[in-house]
């Protein structure tokens, strides 16, 4: 259907009327000496008469420019049908583990061993990339926890963000305590009544070393203001090294604390996932993917076009027209 934004504006459609009754008409004095009338004039009259009815045409046209402006000033829509948007209302906020053991390459991406961080890009891009209508935060840790990006609906931005991190951005170690308390303290500022739906998803592969905070500590915090953490344990169990003295097979994850990170997610009401290789990552995002959401209102979206560009193009040619004929002196003006 056509919408007109403003459709008030039609009351200006009289205005050149208005205008051309209150002002007064413009006079033009001629030669006012007494002058006698000759047959010839006689019989040029009628061809004056006709010439000059002619030459209205301008005036049409001049209407007629002045209803598309008045028109396009009235900002003309066209309105599509509403369109429902997904909105669930969860505020999710992943925090990613930048230690230097991210480095071990343990993690295999179409027949290609990669590192555990690039694994988590890779699937974590996809998860970010299905979460349509939920606001998306990230927090990358290592010795001190920073907030890369805040809760935010711009998708796009937070993958890119987190494709840009890199191993030992954040240092070296991993402060796990303290990536839990920022995220605490970036949810408090949100609004209270809408915090049943606060979710921290905590991905390391090792055990909080410095930082400021006690993780269970932290833990029990974040439990009595809503947050529920999901943890995931990253990292192989086996790993085939080769070196000069032969072939030996080591355990990549032996400094995973799977205890502290369990214990984490049963005081937040959570879970905790073990991913030890790509598959099982993927199969811990799409459980993750099933999060309860918190219902809202429906919201609509009704795609609009805008079309004041056709009649506004309209009443610039008809003027661009009259103008050229008026030069030739092929209008004529009462």
């Amino acid at each position: 259907m056509i919408h007109f934004e403003w459709p008030w504006l039609f009351l200006a459609l009289p205005l050149p009327l208005i205008v051309r009754y209150l002002l007064p008409a413009t006079t033009s004095v001629e030669n006012a000496a007494l002058r006698v009338p000759f047959i010839e004039d006689f019989q040029s009259l009628n061809q004056k008469v006709q010439h000059k009815t002619i030459k209205r045409w301008p005036l049409w046209l001049a209407t007629l420019a002045w209803i598309l402006l008045v028109i396009a000033a009235t900002r003309p829509q066209w309105w599509d049908e509403p369109i429902e948007l997904p909105i669930n209302g969860r505020d999710l906020m992943m925090a990613v583990d930048l230690s230097g053991s991210m480095r071990y390459k343990d993690f295999r991406i179409q027949d290609r061993t990669v590192d555990r961080l690039t694994a988590t890009k890779w699937v974590a891009a996809q998860f970010i990339e299905r979460r349509v209508g939920d606001r998306l935060g990230l927090i990358l840790f290592g010795d001190q926890a920073y907030l890369q990006v805040p809760l935010t609906f711009d998708r796009q931005t937070v993958r890119t963000l987190l494709n840009e991190s890199a191993i030992g951005l954040a240092g070296k170690q991993t402060a796990i305590g303290d990536a839990i308390g920022l995220a605490v303290k970036r949810f408090l500022h949100k609004n209270k009544k809408n915090q049943e739906s606060w979710i921290l998803i905590l991905l390391t592969d090792g055990v909080n070393t410095p930082g400021k905070i006690e993780p269970l500590k932290v833990a029990e915090l974040a439990a009595q203001e809503g947050l529920k953490i999901y943890t995931i344990g990253i990292g192989a169990d086996e790993m085939v090294l080769r070196d000069f003295f032969g072939t030996r097979r080591i355990n990549p994850s032996v400094d995973l604390d799977e205890k502290t990170l369990k214990q984490i997610a049963e005081k937040t009401g959570g879970r905790y996932f073990r991913a030890r290789d790509t598959a099982g990552l993927e199969k811990i995002y799409a459980l993750l993917d099933e999060l309860e959401p918190i219902q809202k209102d429906n919201l609509f979206f009704r795609p609009t076009k805008a079309l004041y560009y056709w009649p506004l193009s309209m009443a610039l040619l008809l003027s661009a027209i009259i103008i050229v004929f008026s030069s030739f002196g092929l209008t004529h003006s009462d």
